[in-house]
């Protein structure tokens, strides 16, 4: 046996006899009737919201990964201002004595002195 090329016309012969069988197969296909069209549309749309409740759950999730990420920033810069706050104070209370208070001193030490003579 020998492989014979297919011409032309048995190509097309043979794609012609391929789309008649495939009318076929599909004309041989029973119709569906109302009540089973109308059970998978019914299936079709509960999937579709289960869906859209699983997208809104998760589009919620991200929203509320946010708010805390951005929660826990504003808590991060209120922590460092309180902390700037309290270094300041601890500064204004460490400040170095003004010459006023300097004087004060010392003349408290002179008449400290004066009265022990």
């Amino acid at each position: 046996m020998s492989y014979k090329i297919p011409t032309f016309q048995d190509r097309v012969a043979s794609a012609s006899a391929a789309k008649k069988a495939a009318l076929e197969k599909l004309r041989a296909k029973p119709k569906l009737d109302e009540a089973e069209l109308a059970e998978r549309k019914a299936a079709r749309l509960q999937r579709e919201a289960e869906e859209e409740a699983k997208r809104e759950a998760k589009r919620a999730a991200i929203e509320a990964e946010k708010a805390a990420i951005e929660q826990a920033k504003l808590d991060k810069i209120a922590e460092e201002e309180a902390e700037k706050e309290r270094l300041a104070a601890e500064r204004k209370a460490k400040a170095p004595p003004t010459s006023a208070e300097l004087k004060a001193l010392r003349d408290a030490r002179y008449a400290a002195r004066k009265a022990r003579k």
